[in-house]
């Protein structure tokens, strides 16, 4: 005779297969829920200090903004109009063309003095942090201190740029180096390549550092000379870095507006009118609204051109 079933094996609810597998996923969703929810304040950040100016700008890039219609709020829409503008005006030709050596001058001695000092930095030796330190304080600087400081130093009657070259019989008489159009964007660019220096020093110290020294001794042994070692061993490893650190560079450089205003203005004669200058004069000083924003969504446009352009290479590169 079969034995009875007592109540609570009789009254137990079979756990079906798809009610177990029901039971992680919910909890899956809960956790996917609340990585979405902390991820939402940085949503929001970035959603209100860039996303939504990006989209202010564009839209009164495509209407003609002056005083009056901003505050009306009744701009005519002009299409690409603003932008048919700034193409056929020669000043914004130049200022691109400025903005391009100011960038290139800049990247070339800031990338090339800081990969030095990162070499030299590599080495133990006594005083090397308190050094690095120093070398840094150049980098923290407000940029507003140090454009005020160089255009002190480049002042043509108390300079100590002329003092110093006169004194060594360089020069027989100080020059003005900011007021004279052939020289002013070179006293720029020398003023920003000594801000950024200690940045472009650090970032690849940081790489150098990342190196296995292990291949080093290995080389040594081999009888490789530093010649060699550097080029093949330094150079190839260092790409990757090197190639952020550039681009870093070129995006910083490419829109330095303050440096520029606080030592030059933008002059004289438009010497040293780059890109963001051109912007803010177009802007602030003509108040056509509607030109300026044009220019400062090509001036984006082209940035994040740049950065795609290295991300696809990257990509690339890391696929081969």
């Amino acid at each position: 005779m079969a034995r009875a079933l007592s109540p609570t094996t009789a009254d137990a609810p079979s756990v079906t297969p798809a009610a177990a597998t029901a039971r992680p996923r919910r909890r899956v969703r809960r956790g996917l829920f609340a990585d979405y929810l902390f991820l939402l304040p940085a949503v929001l950040f970035i959603s209100v200090t860039m996303l939504y100016p990006v989209y202010t700008n564009l839209r009164m890039s495509l209407h003609d903004v002056t005083v009056m219609t901003f505050l009306r709020d009744n701009a005519p829409y002009v299409g690409l109009q603003n932008y048919r503008e700034l193409v056929a005006d020669p000043v914004f030709h130049k200022a691109l063309g400025l903005s391009l050596i100011f960038t290139a001058g800049s990247l070339v001695f800031q990338f090339g003095i800081g990969f030095a000092l990162a070499l030299f930095f590599n080495r133990p030796f006594p005083g090397n942090a308190t050094l690095r330190a120093l070398l840094l304080l150049a980098w923290l600087l407000p940029t507003v201190v140090s454009g005020s400081l160089f255009r002190w130093m480049l002042d043509g009657d108390f300079g100590v740029v002329n003092y110093a070259l006169v004194s060594l019989g360089l020069l027989d008489d100080g020059r003005y180096w900011l007021i004279d159009p052939s020289t002013a964007l070179a006293g720029t660019i020398l003023a920003n390549v000594w801000v950024g220096i200690p940045f472009n020093m650090a970032l690849l110290l940081a790489g150098l550092q990342g190196i296995p020294q292990t291949l080093y001794e290995a080389a040594s042994v081999d009888g490789a000379t530093g010649w060699q070692r550097f080029k093949s061993l330094t150079l190839p490893l260092m790409r990757p870095v090197s190639l952020s650190v550039l681009l870093l560079g070129l995006i910083y450089t490419f829109k330095v507006f303050d440096l520029i205003y606080i030592m030059t203005g933008g002059g004289p004669v438009d010497a040293t009118t780059v890109l963001p200058i051109y912007t803010y004069r177009l802007t602030f000083s003509f108040f056509r609204f509607g030109d300026g924003a044009a220019a400062a969504t090509l001036l984006l446009v082209g940035l994040v051109g740049v950065a795609l352009l290295y991300l696809w290479a990257v990509r690339r590169e890391e696929a081969a």
